[in-house]
């Protein structure tokens, strides 16, 4: 059994006991956006709540050590993605790209906003307008060092 049978397995499992990512992120005790991220690969689980995962979602015993594995990260099967979704998002990064990282040059120096210190929120607001997508992107910055100050 690797990562992506134990995967397939989460989503089926989720779809016949009608659980969202957000109601196992409540069983966990965990954020939303992290536990999903987790629950498709990109994140190991601690054995304590890869059993509780396990347990809820009644996947076999051989899915908890899975769970605990560090994953090589990264989920686009292409580049450019092909999912609509997924390539919007692309999409505006690379319209906005370029802007996001003048501003934070500007107004944090150089340096990078890291994915490692970091959170994301998927939001939901209903306007008069229609519904919005809110993305929240969360990040340490990080300052480029010169090699004379390693």
């Amino acid at each position: 059994m690797d990562r992506s049978d134990v995967t397939i397995r989460i989503r089926e499992a989720m779809r016949t006991k009608g659980y969202r990512f957000a109601d196992i992120a409540d069983h966990l005790g965990l954020d939303k956006t992290w536990t999903t991220a987790a629950l498709l690969g990109q994140h190991p689980f601690t054995a304590d709540r890869a059993r509780h995962v396990a347990r809820l979602l009644e996947l076999p015993d051989e899915a908890v050590a899975v769970l605990q594995e560090i994953p090589a990260r990264g989920s686009l099967e292409s580049v450019p993605p092909t999912d609509p979704t997924m390539y919007r998002i692309y999409e505006a990064m690379q319209v906005y790209g370029t802007t996001i990282k003048a501003l934070i040059n500007e107004d944090f120096g150089d340096g990078i906003m890291s994915a490692i210190n970091f959170s994301l929120s998927v939001d939901r607001e209903d306007t008069d307008q229609g519904s919005r997508v809110r993305i929240t992107l969360d990040g340490a910055f990080l300052p480029f060092r010169a090699p004379e100050e390693w």
